[in-house]
């Protein structure tokens, strides 16, 4: 069975949550039935598919941010929450 697409905002509507340094706060759920991307409140909701083991759900969440900013997952940076379910993200610049 293939994989459905993620539903995702607009890339302008997402970095328009991001504070002057290019930081966005984010609430990660893992494990979850689809991957996804919505904004509640201020604030980015993740859910991804990836269990909470050995770092994969937040490489999963870097991967789907990237992918709606239209971006490399390289150019994204976790600050806070790596083992927590709220998170922050950087965007570095190119």
């Amino acid at each position: 069975m293939a994989k459905a697409k993620a539903d995702l905002p607009p890339a302008d509507a997402i970095l328009a949550l991001a504070d002057g340094e290019g930081r966005l706060t984010l609430r990660v759920t893992p494990g979850a039935r689809v991957e996804t991307i919505t904004i509640e409140d201020g604030r980015l909701i993740v859910k991804v598919r990836a269990k909470p083991e050995d770092g994969k759900a937040n490489a999963a969440v870097l991967d789907l941010l990237a992918s709606a900013l239209g971006i490399a997952t390289s150019r994204l940076r976790l600050l806070r929450g790596a083992t927590g379910r709220d998170k922050q993200v950087r965007i570095v610049a190119p």
